[in-house]
C-alpha cells in the first residue's frame, strides 16, 4: 500500500475539520487551549487504524471514514478522548497516587521509558510478568532481589567473588532488571495504569480490573473500548502516535503533582498562620 497516496486521501478527506479555526482552538489554540490539537495528532499519524478487515465493531464510533482498506480514526472524538484521560491523570497524581506506564511492543517501548521518567513515574515496556498486580508480594520479593544484587556490585562483593559466580550474579541481575527495573522503586499498587495497545496488554488490563484499578489507554481500531475506563481511540503502531500520546499523559501527571504541591504548600502556610 502507497501510504504517501493515503495520507493525500486521508487528508482531503478530513479537510473540513482543518478549515474550521473555531473549533475550540483545537487547531491554533484559543481561549481554552486544548491538551492537544488535531494537527498534532494528523503530524504524528494517530488517525491511521487498521485495516477494515481486522477491526472491532465496538470501535464504529469512533472511525471517521474508510480509505484504500484502511479505518480512518475521527480525531475530533481522539482530542475529547485525550482531554477526558488528561483530567483523570491529572488528578490521580494530584492525590499523590502513582501511574503506572505500560507497553510492551517495540512501537512502544522507549516513549512508555521515556515519559514515565520524565513524570517520575513507573513502567513495563519488556514483558508483563504474569502477577505483576495480583500477585505483587512475589514480585516484591523479585526486586527485594534485584536491590541486594544491585548492593553487591556496589559495595564491592562481587570482586571478591569467582568469576564464574560473578557471571552467573550479573546475569540474574540483567534479568530481573531488564523486566522489574521500572517498577522496582514503586512504593505501592498504583493509582491507574496507562496502557498502549490493551488488545496487546490484556493480561495487564484484566489484572487491573480484578483489583479496581482505572485503566488509560490507547484503542486502535482493532481494541474493544469496553475493556478500559478511559479509552483513547488512536494508532497505536506508529512511533510517533505512542510518542505524542505518552507525553501528553506525562504532562498530565506532573501537572497533577505541581498541583499537589502546590495544594501542601498553602496547607502548610494556613497550619503556621
Amino acid at each position: 500500500m502507497n501510504t504517501h497516496a493515503t495520507r493525500l486521501s486521508v487528508l482531503c478527506a478530513i479537510s473540513r475539520l482543518l478549515r474550521d479555526e473555531s473549533c475550540g482552538g483545537f487547531l491554533t489554540g484559543g481561549a481554552n487551549m486544548a491538551v492537544v490539537s488535531l494537527k498534532q495528532l494528523l503530524e504524528a499519524g494517530v488517525h491511521f487504524g487498521h485495516q477494515t478487515r481486522r477491526w472491532n465493531p465496538k470501535m464504529a464510533k469512533f472511525i471517521f471514514t474508510e480509505r484504500n482498506g484502511i479505518y480512518i480514526i475521527d480525531l475530533q472524538k481522539t482530542v475529547k478522548k485525550v482531554e477526558e484521560a488528561y483530567d483523570f491523570l491529572r488528578e490521580v497524581a494530584q492525590e499523590g497516587k502513582t501511574i503506572l506506564f505500560v507497553g510492551t511492543k517495540k512501537q512502544a517501548q522507549e516513549a512508555v521509558k521515556e515519559e514515565a521518567l520524565r513524570a517520575n513515574m513507573y513502567f513495563v515496556n519488556e514483558r508483563w510478568l504474569g502477577g505483576m498486580l495480583t500477585n505483587f508480594k512475589t514480585i516484591e520479593a523479585r526486586i527485594k532481589r534485584l536491590k541486594q544484587l544491585e548492593k553487591m556490585a556496589e559495595d564491592g562483593t562481587f570482586e571478591v567473588l569467582p568469576k564464574k559466580e560473578v557471571i552467573r550474579l550479573r546475569h540474574e541481575w540483567e534479568k530481573l532488571e531488564k523486566y522489574l527495573g521500572g517498577i522496582k522503586d514503586m512504593p505501592e499498587m498504583p493509582g491507574a495504569l496507562f496502557v498502549i495497545d490493551p488488545k496487546k496488554e490484556k493480561i495487564a488490563i484484566a489484572e487491573a480490573k480484578k483489583l479496581g484499578i482505572p485503566v488509560v489507554a490507547t484503542v486502535d481500531t482493532n481494541c474493544d473500548p469496553d475493556e478500559v475506563d478511559f479509552p483513547i481511540p488512536a494508532n497505536d503502531d506508529a512511533i510517533r502516535a505512542v510518542k505524542l500520546l505518552a507525553g501528553k499523559m506525562a504532562d498530565a501527571i506532573l501537572e497533577g503533582r505541581q498541583g499537589e504541591q502546590d495544594a501542601f504548600g498553602t496547607e502548610t502556610a494556613s497550619e503556621e498562620a
